[in-house]
């Protein structure tokens, strides 16, 4: 299914670099990262945290390694864990090269926060002898005291000179296996800053609201700074940064990329926001059926809208729909057809029977699900 011309987003043109077996920028799909809150040296916390990560579909993910136990734990943590791990460093050279040592896919660093040049000569020596690619992490809250003295403040110029100075500092070590990102918790000065580096190199960017806030308002504010990236095609890799479980970074990055047709997991849920003409509890319908979907990896689409104003047309673009009626009883649609009732009772159990069965379906045939899913698809 082709898109429409207002639906296609032209994404800047970048290098392709590789996270382990994940490929960033060029043509690759947008990848979704997050980080996991757990000590670094409680390697059984750590490597849950990062396979229930994996299991939402999270493409990479990120661990602190503050200090040198941290980073040899990288050794025990990244044999158990299918996705690749980025070691983030800030400060201690040392630290990266351990991490590197230890099986790091890549390392997350500020080389003007590394020390001499001698020092990230090593650094860049331990990256090459091991395959590790690297990531320029520039933040508003840490910029260099010189930038911050001849600005004044925090600004996109400042943030974009930083992150210059150290693509400079690798390119000028032959190393070019690298991201960049430029990140601040205000959502204008990281887009600002974002939109200026997107014109002055063609390295892919990692994307992110740093210090987003909770789950709440943590997703309204990187909706709106990552949202503006992508739709004008900045962006190569993300993070949503959540005083939240990690779990719950990774979903809502994927939501930020289905809304966006750039990519599409799971079960994209269209749901209308309920009122008195409702036929059954839609909000909590949905509550419930976002929990006891969220297993499913496979691209299809799901419609629980409560009555038939807007249901069947709704339903006409969904793998499964529902829409309320009268008498406890309401209609399901399958591949957009109105095919059955179901009662009250039975909705929820029904649904998530019909759902995974499509689901297989697809999977069975190798395809994709209807309308929104085949959008996504010819996205990517």
């Amino acid at each position: 299914m082709s898109l429409r011309p207002y639906q296609r987003i032209e994404r800047r043109k970048s290098r392709q670099i590789r996270v382990g077996r994940v490929p960033v920028g060029g043509d690759a799909p947008i990848s979704v990262q997050t980080m996991t809150n757990t000590p670094t040296t409680d390697v059984a916390a750590t490597i849950a945290q990062v396979q229930a990560a994996a299991r939402a579909g999270a493409d990479i993910v990120r661990i602190s390694c503050p200090d040198r136990e941290s980073a040899l734990a990288l050794a025990r943590i990244v044999p158990e864990v299918a996705v690749p791990i980025v070691a983030d460093i800030h400060f201690h050279y040392r630290r990266a090269i351990e991490a590197a040592e230890s099986g790091a896919a890549c390392l997350r660093i500020n080389p003007g926060n590394i020390g001499s040049r001698e020092r990230v000569r090593e650094v860049i020596r331990a990256a090459k002898d091991h395959g590790c690619s690297m990531r320029i992490g520039v933040n508003a809250g840490s910029l260099e005291r010189d930038l911050l003295e001849r600005y004044g403040e925090p600004c996109p110029e400042a943030m974009v000179e930083s992150a210059l100075n150290h693509i400079r500092a690798l390119e000028d070590n032959d190393f070019f296996e690298f991201k960049v990102s430029v990140k601040a918790s205000d959502v204008f000065l990281a887009v600002a800053a974002y939109q200026q580096l997107a014109e002055a190199c063609d390295y892919p960017l990692h994307i992110g609201i740093t210090e987003a806030g909770g789950l709440r308002t943590g997703t309204v504010k990187s909706a709106i700074g990552l949202g503006s990236l992508l739709w004008a095609g900045i962006g190569d890799t993300v993070r949503v940064s959540l005083s939240a479980d990690p779990v719950e970074e990774v979903r809502v990055g994927f939501e930020l990329l289905k809304a966006l047709g750039l990519r599409h997991r799971g079960v994209r849920v269209v749901s209308c926001p309920s009122c008195a003409r409702q036929g059954f509890d839609v909000i909590e319908t949905v509550r419930v059926l976002e929990e006891r979907l969220a297993h499913i990896a496979t691209p299809l689409t799901l419609s629980i809208i409560g009555c038939v104003v807007n249901g069947p047309g709704e339903a006409a673009f969904t793998d499964v729909g529902i829409t309320g009626g009268g008498k406890g009883e309401h209609m399901v649609y399958l591949h957009g057809v109105a095919d059955h009732k179901v009662r009250d009772r039975d909705l929820v159990e029904h649904v998530v029977a019909l759902v995974e069965a499509r689901a297989a379906e697809i999977e069975a045939k190798g395809g994709e699900g209807t309308a929104s899913a085949a959008l996504a698809s010819a996205a990517e």
